[in-house]
Formats: structure tokens, C-alpha cells, sequence
């Protein structure tokens, strides 16, 4: 696995998390739940802001982070420009971590198991970035179905 390709990876679709959010024209929309979504884009992207301040920056780059997944799935109505400032902030954590993680580590013990097996921090890196995905996904698809 290389690292500078993995984080241009991250960057290119926290980019894209970006222009999804700036997609939204109408700044409430991005707080909204419907039918059977459990989730708005707001919070989507709170949560994968949490996630990877979290995971990259805390557990493998070792800066300080207090996680509040109360605040990621249920705050309202922060205002875009919060959630933009946030995400360059996440931007900058996931490059300064992954362009100065040690490449010999990748294959070290995660400190997280999930699905019920260990995984190495090169899988794990991979399942973050597999998880920036899966919500980018949902986000996408929130604003459409709201018509933004």
C-alpha cells in the first residue's frame, strides 16, 4: 500500500464530500430526515469527520481528539460554512498522518477489531477509507432525493 496515493484518495473525495454539501442550496435541507433515511448529510458528514479525527488522527497519528458521537448523529442546523472550516481541518489531519506514518506499520496489529476479526492498520486504512465512501454515497444520494 502506498500512503501518499492512499491520502490523495482521501482527499479527492473529502472534496467531493465538499461539493456535495456546497450542492445543497437551500442550507436546511442538510439537516433534514425523510422517509426512511436515518440520517442527513449534516450529520453524515459530522460522523465522518468524527470517524477519521478519530481513527487517523488520534489512534495512528497520536493528535488529540475527544470523539462525540452524540454531537455527530444529533446536532442540527450548523451552518454550512462550521461544517466546511471542519473539513479542511479533517483534510489536513488525514494528510499530515498518512504522509508521516511509518509504511512498515501498515502491517502492524490495529488497535481496533471489527466484523469480529483483527485487522492490520493497512486494512484498516482501508476500511476507513471504504466507510468516507459508503457515506459519501448516502450524502449524495440525501441531496437528490431532496432536490438540491
Amino acid at each position: 500500500m502506498n500512503l501518499k496515493e492512499l491520502n490523495q484518495l482521501f482527499q479527492r473525495d473529502l472534496e467531493k464530500l465538499k461539493q456535495e454539501l456546497e450542492a445543497y442550496t437551500e442550507e436546511d435541507k442538510l439537516w433534514i430526515v425523510d422517509k426512511q433515511i436515518a440520517n442527513s448529510a449534516g450529520n453524515l458528514a459530522l460522523h465522518l469527520f468524527g470517524n477519521l479525527r478519530h481513527f487517523i488522527g488520534l489512534d495512528f497519528g497520536g493528535i488529540p481528539y475527544q470523539r462525540n458521537r452524540e454531537r455527530e448523529f444529533g446536532a442540527k442546523g450548523e451552518p454550512k460554512s462550521a461544517l466546511f472550516d471542519e473539513l479542511e481541518e479533517v483534510k489536513k489531519i488525514v494528510e499530515t498522518v498518512l504522509l508521516n506514518l511509518n509504511p512498515s506499520r501498515l502491517g502492524d496489529k490495529s488497535l481496533h477489531a471489527f466484523f469480529g476479526h483483527p485487522m492490520s492498520i493497512g486494512f484498516f486504512l482501508m476500511h476507513l477509507y471504504g466507510h468516507l465512501n459508503y457515506h459519501l454515497g448516502q450524502v449524495n444520494y440525501h441531496r437528490r432525493l431532496l432536490g438540491s
